[in-house]
């Protein structure tokens, strides 16, 4: 498995990752011209300077070496929330209290607001499910931490993830199926289509701007605030454990939770290596004896460049921490366009799990993720 940036090649591939996604998958609409702009916007996103986030968008795709089937895709959006609002609610408390009649009531009330103004935002995953298989969805989540710890000046301090939230196997939001009955008479699968391509005017239109009161609410659409896709906890899982957490903003059309944490802090950010790159015989003993000596050497593995950019999951290499040397395969060097004495940078593919314990969102699910966030 490779990852690397998406080529206009892969909108065939694109269009059919839409389709099977369904709706709230709002960054890959099914719509040609769409996924095109998307694919164009990338590759000068991955082919521009950049010193600092701005409108660059970064798209991945997950490709099986030996079919050239695209798996999967993951990207990265640098700078939310300033060309347009990225709007939220926000969970809160009111309390009503009359001391003359003794009486006192705290009530969950819902704001609107564009809380998140400049943040990047880590989106568009999304495994297809017939190329589930061992480490791949840890792959599409995780690549794009190391992309980001080798290129921090195309990033924002904070980064934000939005989780797909519940719907039903007909693509029915309970969420948004509410505020469609009081507000907004627009299907789900509309809304989020109009999201995804950037139409989103209708909320300051149309939502409603006084604070909600759960209490009102459909028992249908209550109980999934802050809650996600069935197939979206394997991804959250991750996020947790690379030290993303629920501040109270969710998503005003599925009610889904957006997780957000410091770039510098984020697990796989700060405990990354960049090294120099040996480039040696594909068979060589050694490398077997550290991969299987004690610690389970199982690596996620980058070169450092930005539009010929490369990743995969490999067991195949051997650090040298007192040189700061990674050596490599030819074979794999080849396949990630590794040069002898060029540079990488990788992370034990186990590494999130030591330390940490899960966010207090109780959505633990050992399983490869399948859809995840937005």
């Amino acid at each position: 498995m490779i990852i690397r940036p998406v080529a206009m090649t892969d909108l065939p591939a694109l269009q059919q990752i839409a389709l099977e996604s369904g709706p709230g998958f709002t960054s890959l609409v099914n719509d040609v011209d769409f996924l095109a702009g998307r694919i164009h916007r990338s590759m000068a996103s991955f082919g521009g300077a950049v010193n600092s986030p701005g409108d660059e968008g970064y798209l991945f795709v997950l490709e099986d070496c030996e079919t050239g089937e695209i798996m999967g895709t993951t990207g990265i959006e640098a700078s939310m929330g300033n060309r347009r609002p990225l709007y939220h609610y926000h969970r809160g408390l009111v309390v009503h209290h009359s001391p003359e009649l003794n009486l006192h009531r705290r009530m969950e009330v819902l704001n609107l607001c564009s809380h998140y103004g400049g943040c990047s935002e880590i989106c568009t995953l999304f495994l297809r499910p017939k190329f589930r298989r061992a480490q791949a969805g840890k792959l599409l989540s995780r690549v794009r931490f190391l992309f980001m710890a080798q290129h921090p000046q195309r990033f924002a301090e904070t980064v934000i993830a939005e989780m797909r939230g519940v719907s039903d196997e007909n693509g029915q939001s309970p969420f948004w199926n509410w505020l469609r009955t009081h507000f907004v008479d627009l299907d789900f699968d509309t809304v989020t289509r109009m999201v995804g391509t950037g139409d989103n005017g209708f909320v300051a239109d149309l939502m409603p701007r006084h604070p909600l009161y759960t209490q009102l609410m459909d028992e249908s659409a209550r109980a999934v605030i802050g809650q996600v896709h069935n197939n979206t906890r394997p991804a959250l899982n991750m996020l947790e454990a690379e030290g993303f957490r629920h501040t109270g903003y969710i998503d005003p059309f599925d009610g889904g939770p957006t997780v957000e944490a410091s770039l510098a802090d984020i697990r796989t950010v700060s405990t990354s290596i960049g090294c120099r790159v040996q480039v040696v015989d594909d068979v060589q003993p050694a490398l077997e004896k550290w991969n299987s000596g004690g610690k389970g050497r199982t690596l996620i593995l980058t070169n450092t460049a930005t539009a010929d950019f490369r990743a995969t999951v490999t067991s195949a290499a051997r650090y040298l921490p007192a040189h700061n040397l990674l050596q490599v395969p030819t074979a794999l060097a080849n396949a990630l366009q590794l040069g002898n004495d060029g540079h990488a940078r990788f992370t034990e593919l186990a590494s999130t799990s030591a330390g940490r314990q899960p966010a207090t969102i109780p959505m633990n699910q050992k399983k490869e993720a399948l859809h995840a966030h937005r």
